[in-house]
C-alpha cells in the first residue's frame, strides 16, 4: 500500500512543473466549469419556463447557495492544506486523520447553520433583496435549499479530498456528472411535471447527490490514501483547518455580499428591471468565478505539497505558470464579453428592451474586472498555502466586501448604473495593485535579511 502511495506521489516531485501544473489545473478549471453550469442551466431553464420576474428571484436566493459553498471550502480546503502537507511529509496515517476530522466539521456546521437560517429564512430573503414581486419565488427556491443543501456540501467537499489524493480526473468526472443530470432533471421538473422554481431547486439537489455517488468510488481504489480512521476531535487541528481556510470562506461569503449588495443597489437605482438585468450578469458571472475557483483549486494541492515537501523551487515556479494563466483567461473572457453581449443575454430568453440593454451594457463593463480578478484568486491561494493568511484574506475582503461596498455606495450617485457595473472592475484592480505592493515590500524585506546574513 505505501508503495502505491509513493508511486502516486512521485510523479509531483519527478515530473516538470509545468506538465504537473497542467495535470491538475485542466480537471480544475472544467470540473468547477461544470458545476458553474448547473447555475447557469437553472437560470435559462427558469427563465425560459417562468419568465424574468421567477429568474430575478431565484438569484435573491442563491446567496444561500454560496453560504453552503462557503462551508465546504472554508473547511474543506483548510483540511485538504494540512492534508497534502502531511503527504508531502510522508505521513499518511496524519493525512487521514486530517481528512476525517474535516469531513466530521463539515457535516456539523452545515447542519447547525441550515437549521438556524431556515427558521429566518423570510427575513433572510428580504436581507438578500427581495421584494413583493420576487419574494414567492424567493422562498421556494430557499426553501428546498435550506432543507437539503447539505448534499452539496458533502459533494464538494469529497472533490476537494478526491482532488487532493491526486485523482483530479475523478473529481471532474464527478462534476461533469453533475451537469448532465441537472439538464436532465431540470427538463423534467419544470417542463414536464410543472414543479415551478422548487423544482430547479430539486434538480440541483438530485444532480449533487449523484455526483456525490461518483467521487465515493475513489474509496474503491487501491492507491487510495483517503481512508476514514477513528475520530480525535483535535482544537488545534481545528483551528488550523479554519485558520488556513478562512480566507476561501470569506472569497465564497464575499459572493453572497456581491450579490446582495448589487440587488440592493439595483432595486434603489433601476428597479425591478435592474434586479432582472443583474440576475442574467450573475449567472454569466458565475461561471467565470466558477474557472477562477478552478484554477486555485488546481494550484491548491500543489503548492501545499511542495511546502510540506521542502520543494521550495517548485512552488514558486507554480505560482508563476498559474499568474501567467490566469491573466490569458481574464483577457480572452474580458473580449468575450465584449463581443457577445447581446448574444449572452439572449440564452437566459427573450426580455423588454430595457433588460436586454442593460444587461449587455452591464455585461461589457462588468467584463473588465476579469482581466484582474484572476490573479487575486490565484494570489489568494498562494498566499493561504503558504501561511500568509493575513495576505490571503485582505484580498478576499477588500475585493467583494469593502472596496466593493464602498464603491456601490459612491459610484451611482456619479455614474448611474454604470458606475454599479464598474464598482467590481474598480475593486479588482485596486486589490491587484494592493498584492503587487505586498510582493515588492516582502521581496525587498527578504533580499535585505539574505544581504544582511
Amino acid at each position: 500500500m505505501m508503495q502505491l502511495e509513493n508511486n502516486k506521489l512521485t510523479a509531483l516531485e519527478s515530473d516538470s512543473v509545468g506538465k504537473v501544473f497542467v495535470r491538475y489545473l485542466v480537471p480544475s478549471v472544467v470540473g468547477m466549469f461544470m458545476m458553474s453550469i448547473n447555475v447557469v442551466i437553472d437560470g435559462i431553464f427558469v427563465g425560459q419556463r417562468l419568465g424574468e420576474v421567477a429568474l430575478a428571484g431565484v438569484n435573491v436566493a442563491f446567496p444561500v447557495f454560496s453560504i453552503y459553498f462557503a462551508i465546504s471550502l472554508w473547511v474543506g480546503i483548510g483540511g485538504a492544506a494540512l492534508y497534502s502537507r502531511s503527504l508531502g511529509a510522508k505521513d499518511a496515517e496524519q493525512a487521514r486523520s486530517i481528512f476525517t476530522h474535516s469531513l466530521t466539521l463539515i457535516f456539523s456546521l452545515t447542519l447547525a447553520l441550515a437549521g438556524i437560517a431556515y427558521l429566518f429564512r423570510e427575513k433572510l430573503a428580504v436581507f438578500l433583496g427581495a421584494n413583493n414581486e420576487t419574494m414567492p419565488y424567493a422562498m421556494e427556491f430557499m426553501t428546498v435549499l435550506l432543507s437539503f443543501g447539505f448534499v452539496v456540501t458533502v459533494q464538494n467537499a469529497f472533490s476537494i479530498f478526491v482532488r487532493n489524493d491526486a485523482n483530479p480526473n475523478l473529481a471532474m468526472i464527478s462534476l461533469l456528472v453533475t451537469a448532465v443530470c441537472n439538464i436532465g432533471l431540470n427538463y423534467v421538473l419544470l417542463f414536464v411535471l410543472d414543479f415551478g422554481v422548487a423544482g430547479s431547486a430539486w434538480a440541483l439537489i438530485g444532480a449533487s447527490a449523484i455526483g456525490a455517488c461518483v467521487l465515493f468510488t475513489h474509496f474503491l481504489r487501491k492507491d487510495s490514501t483517503l481512508r476514514f480512521v477513528k475520530l480525535r476531535l483535535s482544537w488545534k487541528l481545528a483551528k488550523s483547518t479554519f485558520t488556513i481556510g478562512f480566507p476561501s470562506f470569506v472569497a465564497e461569503l464575499g459572493i453572497a455580499v456581491f450579490t446582495a449588495g448589487y440587488n440592493m443597489a439595483m432595486v434603489r437605482w433601476a428597479g425591478t428591471l435592474g434586479v432582472s438585468a443583474f440576475s442574467i450578469l450573475n449567472y454569466v458571472h458565475s461561471v467565470v468565478l466558477m474557472l477562477f475557483i478552478g484554477m486555485g483549486s488546481g494550484i491548491q494541492p500543489l503548492i501545499s505539497y511542495y511546502r510540506g515537501a521542502k520543494q521550495h523551487a517548485r512552488e514558486r515556479e507554480t505560482i508563476r505558470i498559474a499568474v501567467k494563466t490566469s491573466i490569458g483567461i481574464g483577457l480572452g473572457v474580458f473580449l468575450i464579453g465584449l463581443l457577445t453581449a447581446d448574444g449572452i443575454v439572449s440564452l437566459f430568453g427573450s426580455f423588454t428592451r430595457e433588460v436586454q440593454e442593460l444587461a449587455a451594457s452591464g455585461i461589457r463593463l462588468f467584463f473588465v474586472g476579469y482581466l484582474f480578478m484572476g490573479v487575486n484568486f490565484v494570489m489568494m491561494t498562494y498566499f493561504q498555502s503558504t501561511d500568509q493568511v493575513k495576505m490571503a484574506t485582505w484580498i478576499t475582503v477588500a475585493r467583494e466586501m469593502l472596496i466593493m461596498v464602498a464603491l456601490l455606495f459612491t459610484l451611482p450617485h456619479v455614474m448611474g448604473t454604470t458606475g454599479i457595473w464598474l464598482a467590481i472592475p474598480l475593486s479588482e484592480l485596486i486589490v491587484v495593485l494592493t498584492v503587487y505592493a505586498y510582493i515588492r515590500r516582502h521581496s525587498r524585506t527578504a533580499a535585505s535579511v539574505n544581504a544582511a546574513s
